[in-house]
């Protein structure tokens, strides 16, 4: 007969019957969560266990079924969300970084003429003018091309200018520089008369996409030549 006398101490007995003691002395990890299965064992027991004299009603358990599995789905629902709002920010910026080495139109007075390339942007009339007149400026504040462009009626405006002509809404304007303005920064001023009074109007202008980044909250920010970190909603247009 096998003598299992007190020279074995309990952890060498659990270890002689093939047990871990190390398994046999963790405690299971405890979780609040109440799973469907718990939530079904627990109503069953609930149905065994109640009053014989006075029953609950089938309604009170359908609605208590109902009720945990409308929270599973909104738990669901919420996981769903979560996940496509992930991949719909993935393919957001995925998208937006096709638009670096292109160029967009922001509001703003300022853009950057490169070597054979072409300035874009748009003016905002408010009202009908008689006269209209463009000035451009270069990086040191230098008045460099005064452009007239005559009358114009209450709308957006597209222009284009490659440093020696200007284009206005897919016309070209009776106005050619002597001297092709070189590459560089410039600054465009426009100017409209309405009512006897000169008033300067708003711009759109073109700028090139550096860079894109995706910031904390998810929102897409491009790093514009000549403005810095712009908000893509911001975005004018893309050219």
């Amino acid at each position: 007969m096998s003598d299992v006398s007190s020279t074995k101490s309990p952890s060498d007995v659990l270890t002689g019957y093939g047990i871990d003691k190390n398994k046999a002395a963790t405690p299971a990890k405890k979780t609040n969560d109440l799973g469907q299965d718990a939530f079904l064992q627990l109503m069953i027991t609930q149905m065994k266990n109640q009053d014989p004299l006075a029953p609950q009603s089938n309604s009170e358990f359908v609605a208590q079924l109902a009720q945990f599995s409308s929270v599973q789905g909104l738990e669901k629902l919420n996981t769903n969300f979560n996940s496509f709002s992930s991949s719909f920010q993935s393919n957001q910026a995925l998208q937006a970084s096709s638009l670096v080495g292109r160029s967009v139109s922001v509001e703003g007075k300022e853009s950057t003429l490169a070597q054979g390339g072409i300035i874009s942007g748009t003016i905002t009339v408010p009202a009908s003018t008689s006269e209209l007149k463009v000035n451009v400026y270069d990086s040191k504040g230098v008045l460099a091309a005064q452009i007239p462009v005559g009358s114009a009626e209450k709308g957006d405006m597209n222009f284009r200018f490659d440093g020696e002509s200007m284009e206005v809404n897919g016309q070209l304007l009776d106005w050619t520089s002597k001297t092709p303005l070189s590459p560089g920064a410039y600054k465009f001023e426009v100017l409209a008369t309405q009512d006897g009074k000169t008033q300067q109007l708003a711009t759109s202008m073109s700028a090139n996409v550096n860079s894109v980044t995706v910031g904390t909250d998810g929102k897409l920010v491009l790093n514009l030549a000549g403005y810095g970190a712009v908000d893509i909603n911001k975005v004018k247009q893309f050219n």
